[in-house]
């Protein structure tokens, strides 16, 4: 799943560059056209409506293959692994549930409904239905996405569920740094002090 969820990342990353780069071009042209040739093309506005809502939910689409989407974990930051867990589960599974209900199940019936009704955008002469096939192709991929992440959050990980991990101050990484430091302050620090031949007792006097 993690596998095919970062393959339709990256070919969704790659969609939107082109996407972004159209409307980038599409824009420029509109204000060519407008403010220096001063003949306004009758399709730039329009087609950047349409790019923007492709990049729009696609871009939310990706935004949650890469958890950079808005929340607020003071709650869940809270709780045991196995409570977090839950309430992860949970979330992950709402997210599912709106994007297969509403995006995907009402987004085709929306589409389907502009295909049969032959709507069509007033400067392009473009059927409706295609520009509306955003709405169900996103919530598929947040689906995906979001089962993907559901399953990956209800892995167990080291230290999640509570148990001792740490074997220096801070866990292993701090562990070995902090033998070396250990070293150095009773070692060359106490050498320097004793001299070449000097040693120290027991009792901390030196002989």
């Amino acid at each position: 799943m993690k596998r095919l969820s970062d393959h339709l990342a990256r070919c969704l990353a790659t969609l939107l560059i082109v996407l972004m780069i159209a409307m980038v071009l599409d824009v420029t042209w509109q204000v060519i056209s407008r403010f220096i040739v001063r003949a306004p093309s009758s399709f730039t506005e329009e087609l950047a409506g349409f790019l923007l809502i492709w990049i729009s939910l696609l871009g939310a689409s990706y935004a949650l293959h890469t958890r950079a989407h808005l929340g607020i974990d003071l709650l869940t930051g809270k709780l045991g692994a196995p409570l977090r867990r839950i309430v992860l589960t949970l979330a992950w599974g709402s997210v599912i549930v709106f994007a297969l209900a509403v995006m995907v199940g009402g987004g085709l019936n929306y589409v389907i409904l502009a295909f049969r009704l032959e709507q069509i955008s007033a400067a392009m002469g473009l059927p409706m239905g295609y520009v509306y096939l955003a709405l169900p192709l996103a919530g598929l991929l947040m689906a995906i996405f979001a089962a993907s992440h559901l399953l990956e959050d209800r892995q167990d990980r080291p230290g999640e569920a509570g148990e001792p991990r740490e074997t220096g101050r801070n866990g292993p990484a701090e562990a070995e740094r902090d033998g070396p430091v250990e070293a150095e302050r009773d070692g060359p620090a106490e050498a320097e002090r004793d001299g070449p031949a000097g040693f120290r007792s027991p009792s901390g006097e030196r002989t």
